[in-house]
């Protein structure tokens, strides 16, 4: 007996990805050209093509819960090759867009990110609020010192020496950056393991009802190890390597990576020294962490520079607000911290303060609505790696 299935096509959402940079969607006439073009495409059941359906018919459920969609590395080769314009690539980043607002919480705040009316909000919030702190650190000693006293610290406007005394000057960039980054980060970890809690359980759903899995159940333990084989893949840029259109995207990716990478060690490193070992900086530029933070910082900034004279040499590439957004915010945390470093080194104290608060702004907005930008492909992407790795998909 054959079983029937009525298919309810979601209009709004076809309506999305047009809005997103998918508008070739409807071009598409089921060649599969693009399947047979991809290198990278799995043998079973391979992308874009039955995506590109299921975009055409607004099978919402169906697309925002597969891993297919994060494997494909948004290339190039299948939009180069398809003989009606339907642009496949693109469509698959408008779904991934399309799929990071729905899994990421609160959706008002995965909306506005993605919403330049609202980008005003997202500068000035962290603007008024890193202001406020940094006014109070610098203007008012007698808070200050009762605030620090709660804890049993001493506070001084000056070098004192002695372990728990910490001057003015290095709170300026620890103690109110620390104070809103910490919280921040950890808010990040749990919207990040609610949204993948849902995604794992869906993409396993999906593989199931498309036989691209022999797994019935997802053991924890075995995803895990799935997962470290395939990060040494992703730091080799391996899939990237395997495109042909847009191959020397490869390389900024790598840059912009190991400097963030590069960047996570260095923060990390002068976390501990400071509160654990009670040293504060600046730290001598002959110190082998600086050279690594001055390093990534550089590869930060080229990096990203490159991924931006990229787009807007590539007319034919569709761009959007969101990777306008992500690509400024990206090389303005670069740019801002090298200036800041400079002008500390320049003795311009105020000029290196003045650009350390654009960068903190900038860092906020990279981080705070890292679950809700386009940068939050990283761990969909990895996550949904991890899984094809996990359920043997070849």
């Amino acid at each position: 007996m054959t079983e029937t299935y009525l298919a309810q096509p979601d209009l709004e959402f076809i309506a999305r990805m047009r809005g997103l940079g998918g508008d070739t969607l409807k071009k598409c006439y089921q060649c599969a050209t693009c399947s047979v073009a991809c290198p990278i495409a799995p043998e079973n059941s391979p992308f874009p093509r039955k995506e590109m359906i299921a975009a055409s018919w607004g099978l919402k459920d169906r697309l925002l819960g597969s891993a297919d969609v994060w494997l494909c590395h948004n290339c190039g080769d299948c939009t180069d090759m398809c003989p009606r314009g339907a642009a496949p690539g693109d469509v698959m980043a408008a779904i991934r867009s399309a799929a990071i607002t729905e899994y990421a919480q609160p959706k008002a705040l995965a909306k506005a990110v993605n919403d330049p009316k609202k980008l005003p909000w997202l500068l000035g919030i962290p603007a008024i609020w890193i202001a406020l702190l940094a006014y109070i650190t610098m203007a008012h000693e007698d808070v200050m010192t009762k605030l620090f006293n709660v804890f049993g610290i001493a506070w001084s406007h000056a070098h004192e020496g002695g372990k728990h005394v910490i001057a003015q000057a290095d709170f300026f960039s620890t103690w109110f950056v620390d104070l809103t980054f910490v919280p921040l980060a950890g808010a990040v970890v749990v919207v990040f393991f609610l949204s993948l809690r849902r995604f794992v359980v869906d993409i396993h759903q999906n593989a199931l009802m498309e036989g691209k899995t022999d797994k019935k159940k997802i053991d924890t333990k075995a995803f895990f190890q799935a997962l470290g084989r395939v990060i040494p893949l992703i730091l080799k840029h391996n899939k990237f390597n395997e495109c042909g259109t847009n191959q020397e995207r490869a390389t900024p990716h790598m840059m912009v990576l190991y400097s963030f990478i590069g960047l996570f060690i260095v923060t990390s490193i002068f976390f501990i020294v400071l509160y654990v070992f009670q040293t504060p900086g600046p730290y001598s530029q002959l110190n082998p962490v600086k050279w690594l933070a001055n390093i990534a910082g550089v590869a930060l900034v080229i990096g990203s520079g490159i991924m931006i004279k990229n787009r807007l040499d590539d007319k034919e590439q569709v761009t959007t607000y969101k990777d306008w957004y992500i690509l400024g915010i990206v090389f303005s945390v670069g740019l801002t911290g090298m200036l800041t470093e400079m002008a500390r080194l320049a003795h311009l104290e105020w000029t290196s303060y003045g650009f350390y608060y654009l960068h903190l702004i900038a860092i906020f907005n990279l981080f705070a609505f890292l679950p809700y930008s386009k940068m939050a492909h990283l761990v969909y992407r990895t996550t949904a790696m991890a899984y094809a790795e996990y359920a043997n998909r070849k």
